[in-house]
């Protein structure tokens, strides 16, 4: 590989995913603000949606990957660690090196630190970090409390999306997303966009469907419960949700949805909620992690409790009544606080703090 001008950022693997997805788009927005760099992958990704990115070895915390990740890190200024096991592998990499690494913590710290051993572990990974990035205040609190972390360390910078491609449509271009998907032109119709994975509880939103009949599911995504989720979207809405495997543009759903729907059990700040809102598309969500950063309640869409199906299907009936007055508030929102450019600009101060530390 070639030698690294300024930023490396690292993802995990090459799967089509929101932290792999954000690392490449703001590798790309911080040409822009005099942080030039690349985005390297630890490892392959088993997701049949695929970025076009470098991998380092066969495993991500492999012996190959990480001699590969301390090589490239030595000729960098700053090492960009976006989410999951490139903590680990960051942390081992740089140490002894003179190059600092900033950790981009993408979920929600009290979920996925909850064990002693876990915390343990994250903390003093975390702790020899130059600077911590989380995207809300809660989660910045609770990394900077749970971890013992010095406070000017952490910095809160939120998710961020292009939204130039991410165009209001009108009713035609609404019928026309339809048609391109194989979707019937009438009717109303929710999005799912994410992983088909425990911790997002979809079947949360087929119960819901299931009992508003005259409303349609587009799910776009793949993962462990692909097949159970099948099984129940026939049982539980029969005819009424179409499954489209895992996608590389979001644009097409949303395009064709009136509404995006997430009943996760734990979120960070996911990019299709504010995908959905720059879309002009109210949200139904879960009032879980960073979520309400985006989602106002009743007033770009409807935050419910996880696990609560009923509250989440009489969500889905308002919010689908007041789509149009949500949805450009939704738009405003995201407009305001979620573009790309501003989240960069961002990204650059910190980057200029963490690489004056060291």
């Amino acid at each position: 590989m070639q030698p690294v001008p300024g930023v490396l950022h690292v993802v995990s693997t090459t799967d089509h995913r929101g932290a792999e997805v954000f690392a490449s788009h703001l590798a790309a927005a911080l040409e822009q603000h005099g942080h030039p760099g690349r985005i390297v992958a630890l490892a392959p990704g088993p997701s049949s949606a695929q970025l076009p990115v470098p991998t380092l070895g066969a495993r991500r915390l492999g012996v190959g990957s990480l001699r590969a990740l301390r090589a490239l890190a030595g000729r960098a200024t700053v090492v960009v660690a976006h989410g999951s096991t490139t903590l680990p592998a960051a942390a081992l990499a740089t140490t002894g090196l003179p190059v600092p690494f900033v950790y981009r913590a993408i979920g929600d710290p009290a979920f996925w630190s909850n064990r002693v051993d876990r915390r343990l572990r994250v903390g003093v990974a975390l702790r020899r970090a130059a600077a911590v990035v989380a995207l809300w205040d809660a989660a910045a609190a609770e990394l900077t409390r749970r971890h013992r972390l010095q406070p000017g360390r952490v910095h809160v910078v939120p998710n961020g999306v292009p939204g130039a491609r991410l165009l209001t449509l009108t009713a035609d271009g609404r019928a026309a997303a339809r048609r391109a998907l194989g979707l019937p032109e009438q009717g109303r119709l929710l999005a799912y966009v994410g992983a088909l994975a425990p911790e997002k509880d979809v079947a949360a939103a087929l119960h819901a469907v299931g009992a508003i009949p005259d409303v349609r599911l587009v799910i776009a995504g793949d993962g462990p419960e692909a097949a159970a989720l099948r099984a129940e979207a026939h049982s539980s809405a029969p005819d009424r949700v179409r499954f489209l495997g895992a996608i590389d543009d979001v644009v097409p759903v949303l395009a064709a949805a009136d509404a995006l729907v997430l009943p996760s059990r734990t979120e960070g700040i996911p990019a299709a909620v504010i995908e959905a809102g720059l879309a002009g598309l109210p949200v139904v969500a879960t009032a879980v992690g960073g979520l309400a950063e985006v989602v106002i309640d009743g007033e770009t869409g409807a935050l419910v409790q996880p696990g609560d199906v009923q509250g989440l299907t009489q969500a889905i009936r308002n919010v689908l009544e007041e789509a149009e007055r949500l949805g450009a508030a939704a738009r405003r929102h995201c407009q305001a606080r979620f573009e790309l450019d501003a989240v960069a600009a961002a990204w650059a101060r910190v980057l200029d703090v963490a690489h004056g530390a060291v």
